[in-house]
């Protein structure tokens, strides 16, 4: 298929296109790299070994998107692009909100013109609420603690109200947890703009010299070493999971089909440290402080009807997840180039 990926500058979309394209699906990608630089392109197009059309401009633009899915005959989309930090949500509920639902109902409509029906769409675990029980499945009721949350809870809620008015589409809603590593080439990985908000990309730039230390929120949680347990999953595992799903939706007669991607394994925030420490050879300095609001025990998936429907499964340990996000912050210290 000719597959349109948005936000395939990103983190994870560039990670995705990559596996898109060794799964011999062509690709084209539109960024308005607000949360991307553009020097990632030149990379995926090395390690993808082709060209792969780029169109730099806001997923809002119906007609610029109308152009697109027009020139590029587009077949099917995998929708990544969005705001992502949950503090700044907090701090920008609005702009959130503009942002992520404006872009995701431009992108509906632009869809409808066309007729292009296969969607998958980029959820998250957040969708889970505040107090989820563990291993999460997919049958929970859906809430959020913060405007981020809201807006990936109120997508779904459209694109179920969309295939129930509208049964001939055929949408995916990926929910996975907290995604990590980098390709295993050192090329590509996660560059936050700025403070890193997640774990892993903090405890790197800590090990590069980035950082002075880690702060550890919390030691006193319900978990075998008191700190905060999260289900890791590295993003190449993500990656596929995503193509699994595409090319799921589009053999079954099924509107909407929702899927977890995890690991199933939980891995506590000093089992995380540990394990990065034994992947660089460098020592993590950290310091334990307060919990940090909204923040859970535990979190981690039941990912077995992923497994059972689409046939995948995250194989990657936290070994690797530690090992090819080392490779790329010693080869990008300072991330991306501008």
């Amino acid at each position: 298929m000719r597959v349109l990926v948005t936000g395939g500058a990103g983190y994870i979309g560039s990670h995705t296109v990559l596996h898109l394209v060794g799964a011999g699906h062509e690709v084209v990608v539109v960024d308005d790299f607000s949360n991307a630089k553009p020097t990632v392109v030149g990379r995926l197009e090395e390690l993808a070994g082709r060209h792969i059309p780029v169109h730099a401009f806001d997923l809002a633009d119906a007609e610029k998107l109308d152009v697109l899915l027009a020139q590029e005959r587009v077949q099917a989309v995998v929708h990544f692009a969005g705001y992502k930090a949950v503090g700044e949500s907090v701090a920008q509920p609005l702009d959130y909100y503009r942002n992520n639902l404006g872009a995701t109902i431009a992108l509906l409509r632009a869809m409808q013109r066309h007729r292009i029906r296969p969607l998958v769409f980029s959820s998250s675990a957040t969708v889970y609420g505040p107090t989820p029980r563990v291993p999460m499945t997919e049958d929970l009721p859906t809430s959020a603690t913060n405007p981020y949350g809201w807006t990936k809870v109120m997508i779904e809620q459209m694109l179920r109200d969309l295939t129930a008015a509208e049964p001939q589409w055929r949408v995916a809603l990926l929910r996975y947890f907290n995604p990590v590593g980098a390709h295993p080439s050192g090329r590509i990985g996660e560059d936050p703009s700025d403070v890193p908000n997640n774990l892993m990309p903090y405890v790197a730039q800590v090990a590069v010299g980035r950082r002075g230390e880690l702060s550890v929120f919390g030691d006193d949680y319900d978990t075998p070493d008191g700190t905060g347990v999260r289900d890791y999953i590295h993003v190449d595992d993500l990656a596929a999971g995503h193509v699994a799903a595409l090319e799921w939706i589009t053999t079954h007669d099924r509107p909407l089909s929702v899927w977890n991607l995890g690991t199933g394994r939980g891995t506590s925030v000093l089992e995380l440290v540990r394990a990065f420490e034994q992947a660089s050879g460098r020592t993590i300095p950290y310091r334990v402080v307060g919990r940090r609001a909204g923040d859970i025990a535990s979190s981690y998936a039941d990912p077995s009807l992923a497994e059972a429907e689409l046939g995948w499964r995250a194989t990657r340990t936290v070994h690797d997840m530690c090992a090819d996000t080392w490779r790329w912050q010693q080869a990008n210290p300072e991330g991306y180039p501008s």
